[in-house]
């Protein structure tokens, strides 16, 4: 058959020599003590975003670093174990394609598997949604062309709002219903026509459909919450952010630095775009305009003393780790396949491993070892022995294509375009959500908000630490996967120098030590020279490392750093000057997220993932964030595509609660109806009363029901009924008092009569109401006959 085709945030302690610095001037300063040393420091909670500068990045390159050693090519990627759960490669499940349609096709493919669609199959929010009548089979070969071809529309002009009409014009006629399918799909599931772009913002300052629908309460205004609120609002939705810091992006910090006439913009936080090919805020960048800056893959190493790796040992080592990765995969492949088989530590696992076939054993070598086992755990934000052997890397068949990138000024660019026009109330820490049947309640710093739903996107530390009451508790399978979940830490020192002394022919170089304990202590650095607008140079601390980091003095943290790269470039000749500003990161201490990001503990899996992704209550209260990602967990693109798909969940939920209301109204409808029919012809009549006696007693204390009609100008249909439950006794004294107003006062205060609509009767209401509609159908048939 034809194809479809037509051919027509953080702690952070400040290092500064500038007065006028953000850590002194900062509002933000106040949500912490501050205390002054030698040179002035400031230990603060969160300091301000301040408006990153939109200059473009300069260089300062006063004096350049000579070539260094012979370098590798490294980055931070978990690139190993794949083969056991990776999808089939599109190249092997397709012929090569000779016609310019196929071709194009077979482009459009690749443009799908980029984003996470699989190559031949539908996603399972796909089967969810119906997009085809049955699974396999040609209609679903079509779709799935179709759902390629708007898909790789969009991309190649992510600046404009495609239309449905857009969407079809290069399709057949016959195929309108699958466009129909596919577009409704990835709008609403935000592959298409999302961002910042002017034409997609304006679009979406208003219900895509035209429909306004439910109030949602979002906890937490990071990318994911970002993400969602944006997505929400277009379909409609009612939406409040409510934010504990005083200003958005969560884990995604920009810190404005500056000094002696240089200045830079350091993320804190959430740094690297890892991997552009399909990356969602790579889509974010180009609406944006923001150039890309790639991540060269080339990072000397250097020894303790200052002096270079030897090239033959590093890449020797290099080879070496790589082995004992795959051997630990053999081991653990044949472990998966004992159901009963228990996890191990990765860490444990590799050591063994190392001794058995007497791997790095003279000193630069076990050094070169652990450095790649520090840059393991950085990957991780975890040290080796918290680290699932059997699932640790279970994310890797998912990860995005291409270059790893820098954002010039800064990601919260991104959180600052993302926030704009959103109602987003800061300075709102969250103590307790409540869910029912009615709704959600949300309390924060005193105020209650509420909501037909509610959108948790809390770090998993801050679950882990039982920050938020949730009322009723959470079911017991999602609290023993928080607990399961590894949520650890990464932390850094950004310095801000007088010029770029380290030169700019690198973005990355790394630093072995000789005690193992302490190999991810200032490992690896970032040179942001080339992005940030100013010489900034940024430390990572990873593993144990990290931990202990948090609780050295900062001053002295700063030094240390200075010590390495000074044992570094002064031997070369090349001086290194202290720092205008250093910021020490202390992710650990921070109460709104009590760590960096999530990881496969051991005992854990990537189903946990999922299952923290799961609503509970009824669909009343939803999670997002980078720890609900089994595809793209520990990064910024997953959170920011957890919070589109959460907003995919909630309108799906809301469209299936409309329905259902409108089965219950016209269900109401039936049983008001009804009951108008029984009270044609009442047992006892008096003023604007009207009784209904219980066929079934003649008792004095048999119950009776008893309708009063209210009659007003402003009322629709011209008169109200409500209804009420009272004795027979009762009903006898209520008609012998002359006049309605007599009888109301009689009614509430001598009998304690609620009145109620008709959805308000209670059980023993409903119950009578049907004795007597069977004893009038009995009459009526006994009647007739």
């Amino acid at each position: 058959m034809d194809p479809p085709l037509d051919t027509s945030e953080n702690p952070n302690d400040v290092v500064s020599d500038d007065d006028s610095s953000p850590a002194n001037t900062n509002p933000e300063d106040q949500e912490n003590p501050s205390t002054t040393l030698n040179p002035p420091i400031s230990d603060t909670q969160d300091e301000s975003s301040d408006p990153v500068p939109d200059e473009q990045p300069q260089n300062t390159n006063s004096n350049p670093a000579e070539p260094g050693p012979p370098v590798r090519r490294r980055r931070r990627r978990k690139r190993f174990f794949t083969e056991l759960i990776a999808n089939p490669s599109f190249s092997k499940n397709r012929r090569p394609r000779t016609s310019g349609i196929a071709k194009e096709m077979d482009t459009e493919a690749l443009i799908a598997i980029s984003v996470g669609f699989p190559v031949d199959s539908l996603t399972e929010e796909e089967i969810e949604a119906n997009v085809v009548s049955r699974i396999g089979g040609q209609e679903q070969a079509n779709y799935i062309v179709v759902r390629n071809h708007i898909l790789a529309r969009w991309r190649s002009n992510v600046s404009d709002w495609l239309t449905r009409e857009h969407a079809l014009e290069a399709i057949r006629a016959e195929h309108k219903n699958l466009v129909d399918a596919a577009y409704n799909f990835l709008l609403e599931h935000g592959y298409i026509n999302f961002g910042l772009a002017p034409a997609v913002k304006e679009a979406k300052l208003k219900s895509f459909d035209g429909v306004e629908r439910a109030n949602v309460v979002i906890v937490g205004a990071g990318l994911s919450g970002l993400a969602a609120a944006r997505q929400l609002v277009s379909m409609g939705f009612k939406v409040v952010v409510l934010e504990g810091r005083t200003r958005p992006g969560g884990r995604v910090k920009t810190r404005k630095m500056k000094g002696d006439g240089v200045m830079a913009a350091a993320d804190l936080g959430g740094s690297v775009l890892t991997g552009i090919n399909g990356n969602p805020l790579g889509v974010l960048a180009r609406q944006m305009g923001l150039p890309l800056h790639k991540v060269r893959d080339i990072c000397p190493l250097y020894l303790p003393d200052g002096k270079a790796v030897d090239a033959d040992v590093d890449s020797r080592i290099e080879v070496s780790f790589n082995q004992l990765l795959d051997r630990v995969c053999k081991l653990r492949h044949s472990m998966i396949e004992e159901v009963n088989s228990v996890d191990v530590p990765l860490g444990t696992a590799l050591e063994a491993f190392r001794n058995v076939y007497k791997v790095a054993e003279d000193s630069q070598e076990s050094m070169l070892l652990n450095w790649h086992l520090a840059n393991l755990e950085y990957a991780n934000a975890s040290l080796m022995a918290n680290l699932s052997m059997a699932y640790w890397d279970q994310d890797d068949p998912y990860e995005m294509g291409g270059d790893h990138c820098f954002i010039p000024g800064g990601n919260e660019r991104f959180v600052r375009a993302l926030a704009e026009d959103l109602p987003i109330f800061y300075g709102r820490t969250v103590q307790s959500i409540r869910y029912g049947i009615d709704g959600v309640r949300v309390y924060a710093g005193g105020q209650e908000f509420c909501g037909d739903m509610a959108l948790c996107t809390v770090p998993l530390g801050v679950l882990k630490k039982g920050s938020i009451e949730f009322v009723p508790e959470l079911p017991q399978r999602k609290k023993d996967a928080i607990q399961r979940l590894g949520f650890g830490l990464l932390n850094k020192v950004a310095m801000l120098f007088p010029y770029s002394f380290w030169g700019g022919e690198i973005d990355t170089f790394g630093h072995l030590t000789e005690d193992p304990s302490m190999r991810g202590e200032f490992f690896l650095f970032y040179s942001y020279s080339s992005v940030s607008g100013g010489p900034l140079l940024v430390a990572l601390v990873a593993g144990d490392a990290a931990i202990k980091f948090e609780l050295m003095n900062p001053v002295e943290s700063v030094k240390r750093v200075l010590n390495i790269l000074r044992g570094i470039f002064h031997p070369k000749g090349i001086v290194v000057p202290d720092p205008v500003q250093a910021v020490c990161t202390r992710w650990g201490k921070d109460s709104f997220t009590y760590g960096s990001y999530s990881h496969v503990a051991i005992g854990s899996s990537g189903d946990d993932y999922d299952i923290l992704a799961e609503s509970v209550g009824d669909d009343r209260v939803f999670f997002a964030g980078e720890a609900t990602n089994k595809q793209y967990p520990a990064t910024m693109h997953g959170a920011f595509l957890s919070g589109m798909r959460e907003a995919a969940n909630m309108l799906r939920v809301e469209r299936r609660r409309s329905l259902n209301l409108t089965d219950k109204v016209a269900n109401d409808f039936e049983k008001h109806d009804s009951l108008n029919k029984l009270f044609e012809n009442p047992d006892l009549t008096f003023g604007s009363f009207s009784v209904l006696y219980d066929p079934h007693s003649d008792d004095i204390g048999s119950h009776a029901l008893i309708r009063v009609k209210f009659r007003g100008d402003k009322l629709d249909s011209g008169h109200l009924f409500l209804y009420g439950l009272m004795t027979r006794k009762q009903i006898i004294q209520l008609s012998e008092v002359n006049g309605d107003g007599n009888r109301m006062n009689l009614l509430h205060r001598n009998f304690g009569v609620k009145l109620v609509g008709r959805k308000g009767l209670s059980n023993i209401g409903e119950s009578l109401i049907s004795r007597i509609k069977a004893a009038k159908f009995n009459q009526n048939a006994g009647d007739k006959s």
